[in-house]
């Protein structure tokens, strides 16, 4: 994300970005009982921030992108409007990815005991936040 965003940003902009996006997830986290962690990736897969263990992150990151072109080719082709989220529900847990802008995902890893309405919940307001610092220190100066 960094290569993709640099013409638009400075280095100290990318790593207050990075620095408020991980603030971000580790808020989720602890507002998330069971949630085992998360990460932010652009749409095209790579990598932005991550707050995971025992995952490998930047290939999460490239299975969110692959993920995240299916559901939008499904939810287009069945009328079910713009990509708002994924769950997938594996024998361990969630998997779950929200939209987050135009620019970003945000997935996250979720225990199996782990209450399906507080994740949903959270995680869209958290994938708003996530937007708006996107938009917020990405955004281009405005011309006075």
């Amino acid at each position: 994300m960094r290569r993709v965003l640099r013409p638009r940003a400075d280095r100290r902009q990318l790593d207050a970005l990075h620095s408020a996006l991980l603030a971000e997830l580790r808020t989720l986290k602890r507002r998330v009982p069971h949630l085992a962690g998360g990460l932010v990736a652009s749409v095209d897969g790579l990598l932005i921030v991550h707050d995971t263990h025992d995952t490998e992150a930047d290939s999460l990151a490239a299975l969110t992108a692959a993920t995240l072109g299916v559901a939008r080719r499904l939810a287009e082709t069945t009328g079910q409007g713009e990509f708002r989220d994924a769950l997938v529900h594996g024998e361990h847990g969630y998997v779950a990815s929200y939209a987050a802008g135009p620019l970003c995902v945000l997935t996250l890893l979720a225990h199996p005991d782990t209450s399906v309405g507080r994740l949903h919940l959270e995680a869209r307001r958290a994938a708003g936040r996530v937007a708006e610092l996107v938009h917020t220190e990405l955004a281009p100066p405005s011309v006075t």
